[in-house]
């Protein structure tokens, strides 16, 4: 493990090992969310859909740095896999939600950053996603390099997503062929 990563980042990069899980984001992606969480606006809110075991979220975290004025709220489908996640303390500004991103997405509100590292909300139902940012919000999608998926119809599902983020007239986004591939999105208004 790189002993430059945050401590809390180490805890769950242990905790995705410990468990097998295998989709946890990379280091490259992690960095760059906590950059983006650091420049969430006072007040700000940041959503995540799939928690995962935590690795996305110890990320996000560690950008936020000691602020606790900025509500995040982080989406898991899978109870089992959340439940590993939830199993270690985490601050109280941290809003567990269990469900299918794609649904819950337009139910939680608006906000400055939102993580869409889950099928639902990212391959299925991402215009609500996309309205589910606040004007000048940033959406972060990764695994987006068609290189690294074999499935045919998830590879085509990525394409549409990436069409769809690229063309957006609301959007501003930028593709990083970095990591597992990351479109950057700012919505305009």
């Amino acid at each position: 493990m790189d002993a430059e990563l945050p401590e809390l980042v180490v805890e769950a990069y242990v905790r995705s090992e410990a468990s097998g899980f295998r989709y946890s984001c990379e280091t490259e992606v992690g960095r760059l969310l906590a950059a983006l969480a650091a420049a969430v606006p006072p007040e700000g809110r940041i959503l995540e859909l799939g928690t995962g075991v935590g690795v996305g979220l110890a990320w996000l975290l560690h950008g936020l740095g000691n602020r606790t004025d900025v509500e995040v709220v982080t989406v898991e489908l899978d109870d089992d896999i959340q439940e590993i996640a939830t199993s270690t303390p985490w601050p109280p500004f941290i809003r567990f939600e269990r469900g299918d991103g794609a649904e819950l997405v337009g139910e939680l509100g608006q906000f400055d950053l939102i993580f869409a590292d889950a099928p639902g909300g990212k391959l299925s139902r991402l215009q609500s996603t996309i309205e589910a940012l606040r004007p000048r919000g940033v959406l972060v999608v990764d695994d987006m390099d068609l290189g690294r998926h074999d499935d045919p119809e998830l590879r085509a599902a990525l394409v549409v997503a990436r069409e769809q983020l690229v063309t957006h007239p609301d959007l501003i986004a930028a593709e990083i062929h970095a990591a597992s591939g990351i479109v950057l999105a700012t919505r305009r208004r």
